[in-house]
């Protein structure tokens, strides 16, 4: 059939078969449908859905575009996966965290997705790092350290690569069909044992209400465990900035900090934990989540997980004292300046999705897919929601690349950090959870 009657019948609000959603895959794969075709195809699956059928088989087809892998004489293979955020740089001490338990971690993070930031964008300011080495380099990273963060390779589902970029500017991030099969074929590809999704819920995720971030997790849950895939789910709070920075660079310095112990932000830690306790008890190397939580904390609290993550990075080409030079090695913006509150009061609300697209403004996301990433700028010391403030303190700091650049983002906070008289109520930070 030709690509644009299969287009065509997804446009009519039709049930594409297993033998349509396969060929159409299979052309991505090879190049033969153009990107007008593919951003098409996605429009069309944003509007009309797709049944449960449809998206199981997406993700099979997408899975088996390129290489499966297998592990032998390593285990368990475990890898978790977030939906996305705003500072959310939880997998960079997610990974070395489990790898320091006894899991063996082959992540394969994306790039950012609208106004999220990326983990493959994050690793990009460490030099020298490769964050797309061939498999063999992967499975002895894996084998050797017990984590590897990376890219997507050419190996590994390369027809999500293609469909994934397309997603990013077209306005097609929030389909849950095309989120469910772009996560797990790559976690399927990854040969993976257990997975743990963190399905984030609030302003500043691509889910903004329960029910929607719970289908989203339910349907997630159910496709992989349909492919033998054991697999858990926690709903977390992405309502304001996780962590104090958001960014690329800047993202890393903080992910630093927390795993030697200099900083750690309280919401980004607990996220991180009740992450790690998940994975943990998923591969069976603990009896339960709180189990889990506690072996987490034991890992960062004795160094073995800040050693783990800087293994990793040495093993993967970046520096070998990364851990303890890191400010020498990250890049750092020309311009700072300090987001003054314009009133006295508490920081009532994020308008996170808003702050997200403040750090693409300043040149740290992207606009269309050929664009390239400023990896120095971004936002650091942004005070949460609750914090009592007096006129002229600082809400946030903008890293920018000009002085113009910084003004606009600044305005930009102004209108997005909103200041009241009272604090609102507290938030949970785990919503539900997903079996």
């Amino acid at each position: 059939m030709l690509p644009q009657e299969i287009i065509r019948k997804k446009r009519d609000g039709g049930a594409l078969s297993d033998a349509e959603i396969a060929e159409f895959i299979m052309g991505v794969t090879a190049g033969t449908i153009s990107e007008s075709q593919v951003s098409a195809f996605t429009m069309a699956v944003f509007f009309r859905g797709m049944a449960m059928s449809e998206r199981v088989a997406l993700t099979r087809a997408m899975t088996q575009s390129g290489t499966v892998l297998r592990w032998e004489g390593v285990g368990p293979v475990l890898d978790k996966h977030s939906t996305g955020g705003v500072g959310d740089k939880v997998s960079l001490m997610l990974a070395p965290i489990v790898a320091a338990c006894g899991g063996h971690v082959p992540m394969i993070s994306g790039r950012g997705l609208g106004h999220t930031g990326g983990t493959l964008d994050k690793l990009g300011a460490i030099p020298g790092y490769r964050a797309q080495p061939d498999l063999s380099t992967l499975r002895r990273v894996v084998g050797e350290v017990g984590c590897a963060i990376i890219g997507q390779t050419a190996d590994l589902a390369p027809a999500d690569q293609r469909i994934y970029a397309v997603r990013d500017v077209t306005a097609t991030v929030e389909s849950i069909p095309l989120i469910c099969a772009s996560i797990l074929s790559k976690k399927l590809a990854a040969g993976l044992q257990g997975l743990t999704m963190d399905v984030k819920l609030g302003s500043g995720a691509f889910m903004q209400d329960l029910n929607s971030a719970r289908e989203l997790a339910e349907t997630i849950v159910r496709i992989a465990e349909g492919a033998g895939l054991k697999t858990t789910a926690l709903l977390t709070d992405m309502d304001e900035v996780l962590g104090t920075t958001a960014g690329n660079a800047i993202e890393v310095a903080e992910a630093v900090d927390y795993l030697i112990g200099k900083a750690r932000e309280p919401r980004l830690h607990a996220v991180t934990v009740a992450l790690a306790g998940e994975m943990l008890a998923t591969g069976m190397l603990a009896a339960t989540p709180e189990e889990g939580q506690a072996k987490a904390q034991a890992a960062l609290e004795s160094g073995k997980a800040a050693a783990k993550f800087s293994e990793m990075v040495a093993a993967l080409g970046g520096p070998n004292d990364f851990l303890e030079r890191s400010a020498k090695y990250l890049v750092r913006a020309p311009v700072t300046v300090a987001c003054a509150a314009a009133r006295s009061g508490v920081i009532a609300r994020q308008k996170t999705r808003n702050i997200g697209l403040v750090v693409v403004d300043l040149g740290g996301g992207r606009r269309s897919t050929a664009d390239t990433i400023d990896l120095a700028v971004g936002l650091s010391d942004v005070l949460p929601v609750g914090t009592r403030v007096s006129t002229g303190d600082a809400l946030a700091l903008v890293h920018a690349r000009d002085e113009a650049s910084a003004a606009c983002a600044c305005a930009a906070l102004a209108e997005t950090i909103e200041i009241g008289d009272t604090a609102p109520p507290p938030r949970p930070l785990v919503h539900a959870r997903v079996t």
